[in-house]
C-alpha cells in the first residue's frame, strides 16, 4: 500500500524535538505504527505482546533498554508496563529530545501512567482514522477546521480549490476511514472489519475487561453502532443486552478507553435547567459502524434508515481528526433543549463558539439554521461565530449572514 501523507506529522515533528519521548495513542489499525516508521525510517521498531515476551521485558525491564538503545519505536507500550519505571529512570538521565516514541492503542492505566510518571519529558500525539484530504494524498496540508475557526467566510475562497474523492459520500462511510483499506477493493472491506472486531475484543477486551461471556460485548458493540449519534441512555443500553446501568456505563467507557467511542458533552451556558444533560455519542469509524449493523454495500447504506445517524458521526469525527492542525483543541459539545431546539456540535476556543450543523441532504433552506438560530438567540451575551452546516452536497454558500453551508467533500487543495 502507498503511504498516504498524514495532517499528524507536522505535530509528530514539533514534539520530537521538545520531548524526550513521545506517545502516539489511537485505535487499531488508524497508522500510529506507520506513521512512525515513515517518519523515522533509520530507527529500529520493537513491537510488544500480550503474551508473548520475545526479549524478556517483563522480567528484565532495564537490561532490555541496556540492549537497545535510543532512539527506538516501542510499540503497543501498554502490553509491557513494567518498562515504564525503568523507561523514565534512563530518559531523566540525559536532556536529549526524541530518545523514545512509544505507540498505544488503550488509553487505560498503562498510557496514563506514562504521562503522570513523565510529566513534562513525554508529548502525546492522537491519531484517528483518515480524512479525505489524506485520502487524496494532501495530508501535508492543512484541513478546512482551522481556516474556519480564524475565518469562517475564508471557506468561501478554499473550496473553490476543491478536489472531489472519487467515491461518493455513502461509498465513502460505507468503507470507513481506516488506511489498511485505502487500496482495498470493496469485496474484502467486510472481511476486513470481521477480523477487526474479533482482534479487538479477543486481544484488547478480554485482557482489559474480566468479561464473562464476550458474546454480550459484541452484542453490546452492535448496539452502541445501531444508536450513534444519539444520546447516550446507560439504562436504556444494558437493558437490551440485558446488563446492569452500571456495567453499560463501564462498557461504554471501554469502547472510549480503546478509542472506538467518542462523547460529546452537553453544553449548558446559564440554562442548565431547559437543557438536556445527557452526552451524545459517536463510533469512530462508519465502516465499523455499517459493518456492525450488517450493511453489506454503499446502496445497502443509501436505503438505510441509519444514514443521517452515520453521517452525523462521521462528520463529527472528521472535524475532530483535524484537531491535530490545531495548536489548541478546542471543546467540542452538543446542545438540545427540552423543546428539541438542538445543534449537532459547537466547538469552543479562545472564548468563542463556533456552532455546526450536520444535514445528509443535497439542499438546504433556511429552516434548517434553525437549530444554530435558537442557539445564538438563547445566548446573546456570548460570542457566537458564523455557524456551519456540513451537508450531502457540492456547493460551498452563504445560507443567511451568519451561516455557511459547506459541503462534505470540501479539502483544501492537493
Amino acid at each position: 500500500m502507498q503511504y498516504r501523507p498524514r495532517h499528524a506529522e507536522r505535530k509528530l515533528a514539533e514534539l520530537s524535538r521538545h520531548f524526550k519521548v513521545v506517545l502516539v495513542v489511537g485505535a487499531r489499525q488508524v497508522g500510529k505504527s506507520t506513521l512512525l516508521a515513515h517518519a523515522f525510517p533509520d530507527l529500529k521498531a520493537i513491537v510488544f505482546d500480550p503474551v508473548q515476551d520475545r526479549f524478556g521485558v517483563r522480567g528484565d525491564p532495564d537490561l532490555f533498554l541496556d540492549n537497545f538503545p535510543p532512539p527506538l519505536i516501542l510499540d503497543e507500550i501498554q502490553y509491557v508496563p513494567e518498562l515504564l519505571p525503568a523507561l523514565k529512570r534512563r530518559v531523566d538521565l540525559r536532556d536529549q529530545p526524541g530518545q523514545y516514541f512509544l505507540t498505544g492503542s488503550q488509553n487505560l492505566s498503562a498510557l496514563r501512567s506514562v504521562a503522570e510518571s513523565m510529566a513534562g519529558r513525554v508529548g502525546i500525539l492522537h491519531l484517528d482514522g483518515m480524512t479525505l484530504v489524506e485520502m487524496a494524498g494532501g495530508g501535508r496540508n492543512e484541513g478546512w477546521l482551522k481556516s474556519y475557526l480564524e475565518d469562517p467566510f475564508s471557506l468561501l475562497d478554499i473550496t473553490a480549490q476543491s478536489t472531489p474523492p472519487t467515491r461518493s459520500l455513502v461509498h465513502c462511510l460505507w468503507r470507513g476511514s481506516l488506511p489498511g483499506l485505502l487500496d482495498a477493493p470493496d469485496s474484502i472491506v467486510p472481511d476486513y472489519f470481521g477480523s477487526y472486531v474479533q482482534t479487538y475484543i479477543e486481544r484488547d477486551i478480554r485482557l482489559m475487561e474480566n468479561i464473562r461471556d464476550l458474546a454480550d460485548f459484541e452484542r453490546f458493540l452492535a448496539l452502541a453502532a445501531a444508536l450513534t449519534s444519539q444520546e447516550i441512555n446507560a439504562s436504556q443500553l444494558g437493558r437490551y443486552v440485558s446488563v446492569s446501568p452500571t456495567t453499560a456505563r463501564r462498557w461504554l467507557d471501554l469502547l472510549a478507553n480503546t478509542y472506538q467511542w467518542l462523547e460529546l458533552l452537553p453544553y449548558h451556558g446559564n440554562t442548565i435547567k431547559r437543557l438536556s444533560s445527557k452526552r451524545k455519542g459517536h463510533v469512530r469509524d462508519t465502516g465499523l459502524t455499517c459493518y456492525l449493523q450488517r450493511i453489506s454495500s454503499p446502496d445497502a447504506l443509501a436505503a438505510s434508515p441509519l444514514l443521517g445517524a452515520f453521517f452525523e458521526s462521521w462528520a463529527v469525527n472528521l472535524i475532530h481528526r483535524q484537531f491535530t492542525d490545531l495548536a489548541m483543541p478546542p471543546q467540542a459539545y452538543h446542545w438540545r433543549t427540552q423543546g428539541h431546539a438542538e445543534v449537532d456540535l459547537i466547538l469552543e476556543l479562545d472564548g468563542a463558539f463556533h456552532p455546526m450543523e450536520i444535514k445528509c441532504k443535497s439542499n438546504l433552506s433556511r429552516h434548517d439554521t434553525r437549530g444554530l438560530r435558537a442557539f445564538r438567540e438563547s445566548y446573546p451575551k456570548e460570542k457566537i461565530m458564523p455557524g456551519l452546516i456540513l451537508y450531502a452536497g457540492h456547493e460551498c454558500y452563504r445560507i443567511d449572514p451568519h451561516t455557511i453551508a459547506l459541503p462534505w467533500n470540501a479539502m483544501t487543495s492537493v
